[in-house]
């Protein structure tokens, strides 16, 4: 029996995958060489534009690593706010109670559906008119409100999807024991839709580290992505410097998946042979000498 989902390739089919991927390959190589003869052509492949990165540590010092600091800056604190707030508002639209479920799921379909970049522009000019936030502070407060609008919106319906994929038996089980709808939620629904959530999390987590550069370029935030601004002024080259960034951008992003993935893996394998444990009040069943479930110690 197979493993796969669809029937196994037979050999015509193996043949012809192969001539598919060879003439893949030549047509991204014969693209690949065109950028690089046309970048040849404006010598943006010469020495003098790439050697700064390895001979001049001052570009690192000055402008990138600072650039990357806020950018990290920016993404870390807009993550740490929108992930318990989209869960939150996630579990919150799927209360029973209308007065509760209907305004949250206004709140959340309000400002997923605003682009990131206007609520960026908006926070920035609500603080200006407050002005209880200085200038310095200003653009980085404004990109982390805007990051936080609109993803704790999108993480709230991740996490609601996330939910309502699970089988319908673990919440008839749950009420079954006599669980209350917030310990069904947070003891059985939640921990289960973790791992099912946790790819959607970490792309929208990644989402929340490249839109900072929206914040540099439209506001004034002084992260890495508009150091390019200041690199391309003092060496003249700015293609080189477009592609190291988006190297480090690559890094930082491949870092925060492989966290990811380390961290699925490890909930994945603390979930076999471990029961989950519900502190609290739980009603017996004696129902066909079911097993009741009491107190926990």
């Amino acid at each position: 029996m197979s493993s796969v989902l669809y029937d196994a390739p037979g050999p015509k089919a193996k043949v012809r995958n192969w001539i598919y991927t060879a003439g893949f390959a030549v047509v991204v190589g014969l693209a690949l060489w065109w950028v690089l003869a046309r970048m040849a052509e404006k010598n943006q492949l010469d020495a003098d534009k790439w050697t700064p990165f390895v001979t001049d540590s001052q570009i690192w010092t000055t402008f990138l690593l600072p650039g990357l600091g806020e950018t990290l800056k920016a993404g870390l604190i807009a993550m740490v706010i929108a992930l318990p707030l989209g869960a939150l508002l996630g579990i919150g639209r799927l209360s029973d109670h209308a007065w509760v479920r209907v305004p949250i799921g206004t709140v959340v379909e309000f400002f997923r559906a605003i682009p990131v970049l206007m609520l960026m522009i908006f926070s920035s000019a609500l603080y200006v008119m407050l002005g209880t936030v200085s200038s310095d502070l200003r653009p980085l407060y404004a990109v982390v409100t805007g990051l936080v609008l609109y993803n704790a919106s999108v993480i709230a319906e991740i996490v609601r999807a996330g939910i309502l994929s699970l089988p319908r038996g673990q919440t008839d089980a749950a009420k079954a024991i006599g669980m209350r709808k917030g310990q069904m939620m947070f003891y059985v629904l939640v921990p289960q839709a973790v791992t099912a959530m946790l790819p959607a999390l970490v792309s929208q987590l990644v989402v929340i580290l490249k839109d900072t550069a929206l914040g540099g370029a439209v506001l004034g935030f002084a992260d890495l992505m508009s150091m390019n601004r200041q690199i391309s002024a003092n060496y003249s080259n700015t293609i080189a410097t477009m592609v190291v960034i988006a190297l480090i951008y690559i890094a930082v992003n491949f870092a925060l998946t492989a966290l990811a993935s380390f961290l699925e893996r490890r909930l994945r394998q603390s979930k076999k042979g471990t029961g989950a444990v519900v502190e609290g009040d739980v009603a017996e069943v004696d129902a066909g000498g079911a097993a009741g479930v009491g107190k926990a110690p």
